[in-house]
């Protein structure tokens, strides 16, 4: 049995969805089933979150989370979802071996989409968002981010842990995406 709590992040307008100990949600679902992986999935699903087998996620990490985030989105992409992140983010994951497209931030101008188009177009499904509490820009960005995902319900997650749990429901319910060429090594 897993209990999601539900919150109602898309009516409340200008308000940062980071949630915090005084946070309280507005109701919560329950899944059950024979395995975590399977209860996650029904409660995180009552809770209101779309959980597609295939698409996109946007990664926007924070230089102290990127080594944990590599994991992770690894698995994304070996289960075929395409990975999205900003340049830093992006120059990181490439150098580790993985294709990445790579979304400008912001107020960025570099011909790319922004983080903010790509989340309003629909291009993901899921948005990855750790914070950096070193640059005052960052932190408005990331509520930004975070606004325009909850405004256009795309869900947003602000701990890897969530996205380590989110992922492994995802892999309990996908084929891995990874070539026979790739499994001998």
């Amino acid at each position: 049995f897993v209990k999601a709590p539900v919150f109602s992040f898309a009516k409340l307008r200008s308000v940062d969805t980071v949630l915090g100990p005084e946070m309280k949600s507005t109701g919560e679902a329950l899944g059950s089933d024979v395995n975590l992986e399977k209860a996650l999935y029904k409660a995180l699903v009552a809770s209101g979150i779309n959980i597609p087998l295939h698409g996109s996620v946007l990664l926007t990490i924070d230089d102290d989370n990127k080594q944990d985030a590599l994991e992770i989105a690894k698995r994304f992409y070996n289960i075929g979802y395409g990975i999205y992140a900003t340049k830093g983010t992006a120059k990181f994951l490439e150098d580790n071996g993985l294709f990445v497209h790579v979304a400008a931030k912001v107020n960025e101008d570099n011909g790319n989409e922004t983080v903010l188009d790509i989340i309003r177009h629909g291009h993901v499904n899921f948005v990855i968002n750790t914070m950096s509490n070193k640059d005052n820009s960052t932190s408005k960005d990331g509520f930004l981010i975070r606004r325009v995902s909850a405004e256009n319900n795309i869900s947003c997650m602000t701990s890897l842990d969530t996205a380590h749990a989110l992922i492994k429901v995802l892999e309990s319910l996908s084929f891995s995406m990874v070539s026979m060429n790739e499994m001998g090594k």
